[in-house]
């Protein structure tokens, strides 16, 4: 080592003296202090390996007595600074003497020393950290390693059980020639976690006992006292399902425990299978030859159970590990010996999981060219889903670097109009989005290469399901198809896609009726954006022009009249989110608004009027139209507004009345005087109207053409026009319903100060008609 080297070592733990008498201070926080400074000092500061090497050496042991610290920050620290040495230091095994034995005290002693779980979980990692570095080095320290192992893989946290079976699995392949010494002494503890509630440490847990079980001898004591569990545990029933993949994994060992649980179980239950075994024992026809046949004992044990292990099994078939697929496969044979014609149920799935296996080890490009066009030509009208689910087993189980290639191929055949719009059934759709994720799952940032046929796929789904849990899961998609991308919201993906979409949808709205699927994807795509559809007006009034022409289906223009509603409400936010929508507004009420208000026989054409005027009001009063604009188009609005009010629909009569309302809100203070004596009259109309909620919206509307006169209309000039509308007022003010009689009231004590002496005969000349003088009272005092 080079002289530089130790001066600046020496350098170093000088500055740290002080700090290292501080950890024997009795103040917690002072400790702490002391360990964060010889962290800063030291691991993070960049220091040469060789200076490290030194520094460790120095501080392994004040360090080490640092893990039985009383204050968990301390500890956690001690940890931390221990295991950033091992990972830097050129010679971590020279620290083994003194960290092992350590290591052993704090994690492999009867009781548990380390209070903290997180803190073991650190530890253990540690420990996994050590076995990386150091190898066969490691060798010496066989006993203390397997006592600690012992112990923490019966952690009670499971995060320290799947690290202790990862540290396991590390520390078998680097010391292979000692391991097999101690590995028996392991099974114990793995067989009590592998019943553990969390999947992934039940699969933490097989993994370590498949390194495990590499030696033969291992393998029998697994067998062994597994064998012993199911014959002599009180309650084996209940885990004969989690017991028997292990035992039938060591078929080949050909361990007598296996038949004597089958046997005992036969035993156990002769009156349940008594016919069986008088009438059942002789082999199936064509029975493989040169295989002998498990006992009936052992067959039955493995049918009862089938229905709890063929989830996993199709589960580990296409895991990660190609060991672990190997073995599953090999567990699956075994399996399907025993089950014999009992496997005909759980066809589907064990077809599936061999399907995620082709995708395995076929190339793409062979079981695409077969799948697709299954895919595209659906053979089963009984069953359409059936390709598409075989599709999606088989891209499972394939590589992503061999997928991406064919990534466009498949993507455009999901999107395919027959493919995706065909079906409308919850398996079909289910099947689809199933094939969706799958890709998702499989490909990653990838999918950005096929980006818009997935969400045309997605959208699709959305539109046609009539289940919310596939909506929602479809919506789930569609967000992870953003997360994938980078994008941070559903609206950025559509941001990106929007004109496509428009001009995917614009290609067939010519063709569009009541069935067809593209109103319902226009939904989709319109309420999903948000104010992102507010940027592609100009692409979406020439496709609402087409598809709302009065000639157009009527169902489809009042699903989509009703969809433009919701938006036009709340414009802001919507479609007029950048104000391009009231630059196309007028365009929009003379060419697509008002046609459909003009009137036809029929309840059909009455519905759909009714849906065009709440589009009407939704256009109103979500501020998507400028006052100006509607003052242009005032003559050509209300003459259909007024036509609405005599409709036999009440909801129709209602609309107009509000509409009516919110244009003298817009407007009225606007209108030429004699617009204005237009509207009246048929506001009076409505006062004898069927529905009481028209009743009092006409009222409220009247209440209203009276702010709207301004200095411009002469009450001597108008006088008639005024005298009318207090005669027709007057007469409701006796109307046998009470709140009526008060809303008129009001009403008129408003008109009131547009000609008091006009209003005030005409009341002297009906009081003593009316019923009951007092209202008339009341507004002849008002007048004063």
């Amino acid at each position: 080592m080079a002289a530089g080297d130790d001066h600046a070592a020496c350098e170093v733990l000088r500055g740290l003296a002080r700090h290292l008498n501080c950890l024997n201070e009795e103040n917690k926080a002072t400790r702490k202090r002391a360990l964060e400074q010889i962290k800063r000092e030291t691991v993070d500061k960049g220091l040469s390996s060789s200076v490290l090497q030194q520094v460790f050496s120095a501080l392994l042991k004040p360090l080490l007595k640092c893990l039985s610290d009383p204050m968990e920050k301390c500890r956690e620290t001690a940890i931390t600074v221990i295991t950033e040495f091992i990972r830097c230091v050129p010679k971590p095994e020279e620290s083994l003497p003194y960290l092992i034995p350590c290591l052993a005290q704090r994690l492999g002693e009867k009781e548990i020393m380390e209070p903290a779980e997180e803190l073991r979980l650190c530890a253990v990692e540690m420990l996994t950290l050590i076995v990386e570095v150091c190898g066969k080095h490691l060798a010496p320290y066989l006993n203390e390693m397997i006592n600690i192992l012992q112990r923490t893989i019966v952690d009670p946290f499971p995060d320290v059980k799947r690290e202790s079976c990862k540290c396991t699995i590390n520390f078998a392949n680097c010391v292979p020639e000692h391991f097999h010494m101690q590995a028996e002494s392991l099974v114990s503890p793995l067989m009590q976690t592998i019943t553990h509630q969390h999947s992934r440490v039940r699969v933490s847990v097989i993994e370590a006992t498949g390194s495990c079980n590499l030696l033969i001898q291992v393998r029998k004591a697994v067998t062994v006292v597994v064998g012993n569990w199911l014959l002599n545990m009180r309650d084996r029933y209940s885990y004969f399902h989690k017991l028997i993949p292990l035992l039938l994994s060591s078929t080949d060992d050909e361990i007598p425990e296996i038949r004597k649980v089958g046997a005992q179980w036969e035993k156990e239950n002769e009156d349940d299978i008594k016919d069986k075994m008088d009438f059942l024992l002789a082999p199936p026809p064509f029975y493989p030859a040169g295989v002998e046949r498990p006992g009936l004992g052992c067959r039955e044990l493995v049918v009862r159970n089938l229905s709890r292990l063929v989830p996993a099994i199709t589960h580990d078939v296409t895991d990660w590990l190609v060991s672990t697929r190997v073995r599953t496969s090999q567990l699956l044979s075994v399996l399907l010996l025993h089950a014999e014609d009992h496997s005909t149920q759980h066809l589907q799935p064990l077809l599936l999981a061999a399907a995620k296996l082709l995708g395995t080890f076929v190339p793409p490009a062979v079981f695409l060219k077969l799948l697709l066009d299954h895919v595209t030509t659906s053979y089963s009208s009984s069953h359409p889903w059936a390709p598409i689910m075989v599709l999606t087993a088989v891209l499972g189980g394939c590589a992503k670097p061999l997928l991406k290639p064919h990534l466009e191929q498949i993507a455009n055949t999901l999107a395919q109009p027959d493919v995706c719009q065909e079906y409308q059934q919850a398996m079909y759709l289910e099947q689809l989005l199933a094939c969706v994720n799958v890709l998702l799952r499989q490909c990653e940032s990838d999918c950005g290469l096929v980006s818009l046929q997935l969400l045309q796929v997605l959208v699709t789904a959305q539109s046609l399901s009539t289940e919310p849990h596939l909506s929602e899961k479809a919506l789930e998609s569609v967000q992870f198809l953003c997360k994938m991308q980078g994008l941070d919201s559903v609206m950025a993906l559509y941001r990106q896609h929007m004109g496509q979409l428009l001009d995917w949808l614009s290609a067939s709205v010519s063709t569009w009726s009541s069935y067809s699927p593209q109103r319902l994807q226009l939904h989709i795509i319109v309420v999903q954006s948000g104010p992102v559809i507010g940027e592609f007006v100009s692409q979406l009034m020439p496709l609402l022009q087409t598809c709302l022409k009065p000639d157009k289906d009527p169902e489809m223009r009042m699903s989509i009249f009703t969809m433009l509603a919701k938006l036009l409400v709340d414009a802001a936010n919507t479609v007029d989110s950048q104000g391009h929508f009231r630059d196309e507004s007028e365009k929009f009420l003379c060419d697509v608004l008002l046609p459909n208000l003009v009137w036809h026989a029929g309840r059909t054409a009455a519905a759909v009027r009714t849906s065009a005027l709440s589009c009407l009001l939704a256009l109103l009063h979500g501020g998507a139209i400028a006052p100006g604009q509607l003052l242009c188009l005032e003559q050509k609005l209300s003459p259909q507004v007024f036509s609405a009010l005599e409709e036999d629909s009440q909801m129709s009569r209602l609309l107009a009345s509000r509409s009516l309302s919110t244009i003298l809100r817009l407007i009225g203070t606007s209108l030429h005087p004699e617009a204005l004596n237009k509207i009246y009259p048929e506001l009076l109309k409505r006062l004898d109207d069927s529905s009481e909620q028209v009743r009092a919206m006409a009222l409220q509307t009247l209440g209203l053409w009276l702010s709207c006169l301004t200095e411009s209309y002469s009450p001597e000039l108008y006088a008639p026009h005024l005298q009318l509308f207090f005669q027709q007022l007057l007469l409701h003010l006796d109307d046998p319903d009470s709140s009526v009689q008060d809303q008129v009231l009001e009403v008129l004590k408003k008109g009131s100060s547009v000609h008091p002496a006009l209003l005030k005969s005409e009341v002297e000349a009906v009081r003593d008609k009316h019923r009951s003088p007092l209202y008339c009272d009341q507004l002849l005092q008002h007048i004063g």
